[in-house]
């Protein structure tokens, strides 16, 4: 492993934090902090923290020793000062006389000795970091050095590894009972520079931060060799793999439906998916014996909290066969689920605490012969369970390959996974309306579909934002946040729609949510129209629409969760306009196409309607029009904007609010919804 120390590096860091009053012990922390969490290796989704003694004022300026220790939600890669709470070290090292101490005690204890209240909680590993008497300490899941403690022979093998520089804590899980047998260990042999934890991970001390990060990245470095040098792959490779396998967007929407969560009545918690493959995934997924070696549990507990304790193993998929392999996934799936409840409902009988199983559904479901898709209720966490499966994978890769790849059984993995702090993380969190749900915007760069697909980002849905310029649609999909995805997208194109939802398939899983929202105007007499730009309206303003609805209908029978259809009409579809009928025809057309949408699908799940807008500031409408409109007629730009019953110009955000309470409205569909201010003339008889 690299030693990534810069001098040059920690001086400009001391330097910059500095300047805002952040001592040097604080400002190396920091430093060296980033420098362990930037490596997947060492660090991943919260599996590490760190820590440093030095000393603090309070705001009375009375100075106190305290502990600054990574606080719970900080990303080590990327973190900052208040992401290290100061905690009183005095409070914190009397603990150590306890016989016993609650979770819930210690969190208490610690939250109680935080030098600034507001901070985040201190890790549950604070009270290891204290009893540790170096002033700074680091703490990594190591992949390298978790192969070595996933062994029956652990302790044996990290002597051989080691021999007496570092000390061996048995399996034991994070709290105050590991922390004092950790710092028994220790006392034992103070000479030790670190300490490896049976099925954990791997701790380092030093009197600076340099010697503390520099002793991990050498006995991280110590068991990569011993890997490498004693290490023999012994994953024989299946032989009845299909040669021209499905691809992951053909099957992410099957495996996204199968594990939604009916609640009844049409309503689902949905989950997104992140797709994974490589020669390492395809080594480990193609292995004859993977039905042994990968239900076989975690390689460190808190990998519970992201993947469980095991994945859902499908079969392989030949491209020609996707129905049947549907039918033989939705199985196994339902298999694992069984799984799952008789799993919580015998670790449950074991003890008398009082726990509420969570949701049965799998995170990682492996398909050899393609790869492995990671599962979660946002993208965010469904990248996490992608993560954690590709270094699950390593991990237990290498475990194989030097012995039997052999982790804490299911009762041990349990308790973590139902840790009474980690649950209280879970009830705590806020879940948005549309969270777990994928929608589709075209003309999404365009100003009712950029303010449509803000409006459902921040209503928690993962939005793919197409449209025909690409670099547009990238540029909203970045502005509106929420892991949202920009795709070039010519809707009269089929090909390219058809890309596009394939796009959303694999970036997410499926597509819950579509606004067929891109069109253009064009004028002229009717009489005296040509074919030609009536045809291309045509083309844009309807059979686009079928396109877009088509493939909507396609992921949507695939996912087996319903859907929610929606197309952007016009007021000449209801009342046409003078030398309007280029653009009024095809509205009107599909008006009626949301309606037989509705009609025909409705028996699965799926509504479809449509929003009436008019005179809305756009592509469309566009200001050189908005003024040849107003001369017309004798009147401002601005009376003519405000020309409805409310006299208030229709905003592209109007319209927004109204795609989105279709979305909402679970028991409306085949309707219009009128977004106009208020046109007498114009309202549906």
């Amino acid at each position: 492993m690299k030693n990534l120390w810069n001098d040059t590096e920690a001086a400009a860091t001391v330097a910059r934090y500095g300047k805002n009053n952040i001592s040097e012990d604080l400002a190396l922390r920091v430093y060296t902090t980033r420098l362990l969490g930037g490596d997947p290796q060492l660090v991943l989704h919260g599996g590490g923290n760190t820590s440093v003694k030095t000393r603090s004022k309070d705001i009375l300026g009375e100075e106190w020793d305290v502990l600054c220790v990574k606080g719970s939600g900080w990303d080590m890669s990327v973190i900052e000062p208040q992401g290290l709470p100061a905690v009183k070290l005095e409070t914190l090292l009397k603990a150590r006389n306890l016989e016993a101490l609650s979770d819930e005690d210690m969190v208490a204890l610690q939250r109680s000795n935080l030098m600034d209240p507001a901070s985040p909680n201190p890790s549950v590993e604070t009270l290891l970091h204290a009893f540790l008497p170096h002033k700074f300490v680091d703490h990594t899941h190591s992949t390298a050095v978790l192969a070595l403690v996933d062994q029956e022979n652990s302790e044996a093998l990290i002597k051989q590894v080691y021999g007496t520089r570092m000390g061996f804590v048995p399996y034991i899980p994070p709290g105050f009972e590991l922390a004092k047998v950790a710092g028994e260990v220790y006392d034992r042999d103070p000479s030790v520079e670190g300490l490896i934890l049976d099925k954990h991970g791997i701790f380092t001390f030093g009197a600076s931060a340099r010697e503390a990060y520099e002793r991990m990245i050498n006995a991280v470095t110590e068991a990569e060799n011993h890997i490498a040098a004693n290490g023999v792959n012994t994953f024989a490779q299946r032989t009845d793999l299909p040669a021209n396998p499905a691809s992951a967007p053909d099957l992410a929407p099957i495996l996204r439906g199968a594990i939604a969560e009916a609640l009844g009545e049409g309503h689902f918690n949905r989950y997104v998916s992140d797709f994974r493959t490589s020669d390492n995934v395809l080594n480990f997924i193609n292995g004859v014996d993977l039905e042994d070696y990968g239900l076989r549990g975690v390689t460190t507990p808190d990998l519970t909290l992201h993947v469980k304790n095991w994945p859902v193993i499908l079969p392989p998929c030949p491209a020609d066969s996707i129905d049947a392999w549907a039918e033989a996934a939705r199985a196994a799936i339902h298999a694992y689920m069984e799984k799952y409840q008789a799993y919580f409902e015998r670790c449950n009988a074991a003890d008398d605490i009082e726990r509420t199983m969570l949701d049965p559904m799998p995170r990682m479901a492996i398909v050899p012969g393609l790869g492995v898709f990671g599962f979660g209720r946002t993208a965010k966490t469904a990248s996490i369970s992608g993560d954690v499966a590709e270094v699950w994978m390593k991990t237990v890769t290498e475990a194989e390959s030097i012995g039997r790849f052999h982790p804490l059984p299911a009762e041990e993995l349990f308790k973590l996974e139902y840790w009474s702090l980690e649950q209280a993380k879970l009830k705590s969190r806020k879940i948005l309306p549309l969270t777990g749900q994928v929608a589709v915007v075209t003309g999404g760069a365009g100003a009712i579909g950029a303010a449509t697909a803000k409006l459902l980002a921040e209503t928690g849905a993962h939005v793919v934002v197409a449209d025909l310029d690409e670099a547009a649609a990238a540029a909203v999909a970045k502005s509106i946040g929420n892991g949202s995805l920009g795709v070039a997208c010519d809707v009269t194109d089929p090909a390219s729609v058809r890309a596009a939802f394939d796009t959303a398939a694999e970036a997410f899983g499926g597509v819950d949510i579509v606004i067929s929202n891109a069109g253009a105007a064009w004028q002229g007499e009717i009489g005296t129209l040509d074919d030609a730009l009536l045809r291309k309206s045509f083309e844009l303003n309807f059979f686009a629409h079928q396109s877009v609805a088509q493939n909507a209908v396609r992921l949507f029978k695939l996912q087996q969760t319903g859907g929610v259809l929606l197309f952007n009409t016009s007021k000449q579809a209801i009342n046409p306009g003078a030398n309007f009928g280029a653009y009024g025809l095809p509205k009107a057309a599909t008006l009626f196409l949301s309606r037989q949408y509705a009609l025909e699908y409705g028996k699965i799940g799926v509504r479809s309607s449509a929003v009436n807008a008019d005179r809305i500031r756009s592509g469309l409408l566009s200001e050189d029009m908005i003024a040849s409109r107003s001369r017309a007629r004798g009147i401002s730009e601005s009376d003519y904007m405000s020309g409805n019953l409310l006299k208030q110009e229709v905003t592209a955000d109007h319209v927004a609010a109204a795609f989105l309470s279709l979305v909402l409205a679970e028991r409306t569909t085949a309707g219009v919804l009128t977004v106009d201010g208020g046109n007498i003339e114009a309202a549906l008889r």
